[in-house]
């Protein structure tokens, strides 16, 4: 056995007993309780045994005192410890058989991670036929399904915006209710227009009830602030007074991008040409006076790196409503070892000191 192993075994045996030692007894929890139901089976079998040993017939003599003159052996005593022995051993398997475990301390890895809004631009542009075959909102929208809903630890929000903003989806480990909301995203169904102030703004009051050490907003657009109440610069500013990382995305690549004009005789796609303004310098300067980065995709491959970049760089905390989720250490083991321990020891008993045969 190498030396990893032999350590995480022994790990496997200390951890729960250390446990419970600290916790106490009451600390112990029971995968099938109904299992504890033959303890008092076994014991009961286990005196039965006793008491049945204990009346089995002796050996008579015709003269007494032939027989007080004999020595008295210690067989009798060392067959009903093995008969103890076995009771013991056999009262351990049941209550292993029980699934006991133990709490221990809470797992980095189910209590770590971070709050992350999305903004996410569903203007008329994110129907740029650049992403081909897809456009650029159903490729965002695929690219935010595999990278960040598939992360189960951290929780996040949607927000959508156009001509103006709305929330989607507050903050949620909900994974399956964002899945349905981001599938319901479209363009058409709002005024349209670019309204990033806006759509910063509405992500960052998301967050204002966020106890995690990093808030995050991914604000992913394609375009220029054209439209909207709050000015981008006001919305910066909101960030920078809460400490809201803001991470920007730019989706293409701007200027004359091919977007789609219903259908030729023929029913294929007719596409034309249009002129999508783009403003990689306020992202840029977004992402860089909250601490956050600015990304520009220009396709699918290159859009899912920029997320795979954001993610990694974020740093995980602990979030508010995700309660610890403390490890469970299972006593099974530990119980198994001293059963095997205590039934050899008996059966030695039994067939040596303890033996009826003479």
């Amino acid at each position: 056995m190498s030396a990893p192993t032999l350590q995480g075994g022994l790990a496997g045996l200390l951890d729960p007993i250390v446990a419970v030692a600290e916790q106490g007894l009451s600390a112990i929890e029971f995968e099938r309780p109904l299992a504890l139901f033959l303890v008092p089976v076994v014991l009961g079998v286990g005196v039965l045994a006793v008491v049945r040993d204990r009346a089995r017939p002796t050996l008579r003599f015709a003269r007494s005192d032939d027989a007080s003159a004999l020595p008295r052996g210690a067989g009798p005593v060392f067959r009903l410890l093995s008969l103890v022995l076995m009771t013991a051993a056999a009262a351990l398997v049941a209550v292993a058989l029980s699934g006991p475990f133990v709490r221990g301390e809470p797992d980095p890895a189910s209590t770590e991670g971070i709050d992350i809004v999305i903004s996410l631009d569903i203007s008329g542009s994110m129907r740029a036929a650049d992403f081909r075959p897809k456009d650029r909102l159903f490729v965002a929208k695929e690219v935010i399904s595999t990278q960040v809903l598939s992360r189960p630890r951290d929780r996040v929000g949607l927000v959508i915006f156009a001509g103006e903003a709305f929330t989607q989806a507050p903050l949620t480990h909900d994974r399956s209710l964002l899945q349905t909301v981001l599938d319901g995203v479209r363009t058409g169904v709002i005024k349209d227009g670019t309204a990033i102030g806006d759509g910063l703004a509405l992500a960052l009051s998301r967050l204002e009830s966020s106890k995690a050490k990093t808030k995050t907003v991914i604000l992913l657009t394609d375009g220029d602030n054209n439209s909207g109440t709050l000015a981008p610069e006001t919305a910066l500013g909101f960030a920078k007074e809460t400490g809201v990382k803001v991470y920007t995305i730019l989706v293409g690549k701007g200027g004359r991008v091919p977007f789609p004009d219903g259908v030729d005789v023929f029913g294929a796609p007719r596409y034309v040409t249009v002129d999508v303004p783009v403003n990689p310098t306020l992202l840029k300067n977004i992402a860089r006076e909250t601490g956050g980065a600015f990304f520009q995709a220009g396709d699918k491959r290159s859009l899912e790196t920029s997320f795979q970049s954001i993610l990694e760089s974020l740093d995980k905390s602990v979030l508010d409503g995700s309660p610890p989720m403390r490890r469970p250490l299972p006593l099974s083991s530990a119980l198994a070892l001293p059963a095997l321990l205590l039934m050899g020891a008996a059966l030695a008993l039994r067939h040596t000191r303890g033996s009826i045969v003479p």
